[in-house]
C-alpha cells in the first residue's frame, strides 16, 4: 500500500492512501483519456497549420497586388538567384539572367516587411516558421535525399507558376532599354483573375513527385516551378490530402490535384490553351 500515516486518539498508527491496483486503475483511465484526447489535439494542430498556410498566401497575394499597384499593373519575375543567373555587370549577362535578378523573393518581401530572400545568409534562409515558408514546409531528413543542400542554400515551399512567363508577351520587347523590373506581365491583360495560378504549395518529400508516381531529388530547390512540382501535403478532415494554390484575383483554394487527366503525362508544361497555368491561354492549340 502507498499511503500516509496517522495517529488517532488511541495512540496507534493508522494508514490512509491508495492501494497499488487504485493507482494502476487512475493510470489506465489517464492513458484512455489522451488515447481519445490525443488525435483531437493533433487534428485542432494540423488544421491552425491549414489556416496558417493559406493566410500567408493571401498574404503574398496583397503583395503582388501592391507590386502591381507601383508599376502599372506588372508583376514581379517568377525565377530568382537559385536558378544561377550570371551577375548582373557581367558583360554577357542575358535577359534570362537579369530576370532572376529581380525575382518575386526579393522583390515582393519588403512590401509585407520581411527581409528579401538574397539578403540572408547561407545556412540563415527562412524555414517553416515564416511567411516565406508553408507551415508544413519541412525537409525530410536522411543523407542524400536532395540533389541540392537545402539546409546550407534554401529551399522554396511555395513557387511561382513558371508557366506565367512562357508567353512572350512576359519579356520585356526587343526595342526595350529600361530597367529590367518588373516583368512584362500585364496583370490587366489576363483572362480570368480567378482561375490562373500564381503560387502554389511546392513538393519538399522527393518520393511524392507527381502526385507520388515520381522521385525528384531537386524537391523545393526553385522558386518557381511547373505543375508537375505541385504537392497535396494538407490532411483535409477525411478527403483526399490537398495544397493550398495563390491565384490572381488573390483568393486561395486547397486542390488535391493540379494535373488535369487528359494531358499527356510525358509534358513537361501544360498545352497552351490551359486557362489555369497561361495568363493568356492560345484558345487555337489543344
Amino acid at each position: 500500500m502507498l499511503c500516509q500515516a496517522y495517529r488517532i486518539k488511541s495512540g496507534r498508527l493508522r494508514y490512509a492512501g491508495f492501494t497499488l491496483v487504485e493507482l494502476l486503475v487512475v493510470v489506465a483511465i489517464i492513458s484512455m483519456l489522451m488515447g481519445v484526447l490525443m488525435p483531437a489535439l493533433t487534428s485542432a494542430r494540423d488544421k491552425a497549420k491549414d489556416v496558417t498556410c493559406a493566410a500567408r498566401l493571401q498574404q503574398w497575394g496583397l503583395a503582388f497586388a501592391c507590386y502591381a499597384n507601383e508599376y502599372s499593373g506588372m508583376w514581379p519575375h517568377c525565377d530568382g538567384l537559385d536558378r544561377g543567373p550570371r551577375h548582373y555587370t557581367h558583360p554577357l549577362i542575358s535577359k534570362e539572367d537579369m530576370a532572376d535578378w529581380h525575382g518575386w523573393v526579393d522583390l515582393l518581401p519588403t512590401l509585407i516587411g520581411m527581409k528579401p530572400w538574397r539578403e540572408h545568409p547561407r545556412r540563415g534562409y527562412p524555414g517553416p516558421e515564416t511567411f516565406y515558408q508553408c507551415a508544413f514546409g519541412v525537409l525530410i531528413p536522411g543523407e542524400g535525399t536532395y540533389s541540392y543542400r537545402p539546409e546550407r542554400d534554401g529551399y522554396f515551399s511555395y513557387a511561382m507558376n513558371s508557366c506565367l512567363e512562357l508567353d512572350a508577351n512576359a519579356w520585356q520587347p526587343e526595342e526595350y532599354s529600361g530597367s529590367p523590373m518588373p516583368s512584362f506581365l500585364d496583370t490587366g491583360k489576363i483572362f480570368w483573375p480567378a482561375r490562373v495560378i500564381t503560387l502554389f504549395d511546392q513538393l519538399l518529400d522527393p518520393e511524392q513527385g507527381f502526385d507520388g508516381n515520381v522521385l525528384y531529388r531537386g524537391a523545393g530547390k526553385h522558386c518557381g516551378s511547373y505543375p508537375k512540382a505541385f504537392s497535396a501535403r494538407h490532411g483535409r478532415g477525411g478527403k483526399k490530402p490537398g495544397g493550398n494554390i495563390l491565384y490572381a484575383d488573390g483568393h486561395v483554394e486547397c486542390k488535391d490535384s493540379v494535373w488535369k487527366p487528359e494531358w499527356d503525362v510525358n509534358l513537361e508544361v501544360p498545352p497552351r490553351s490551359d486557362g489555369n497555368w497561361y495568363p493568356y491561354p492560345d484558345w487555337g492549340e489543344s
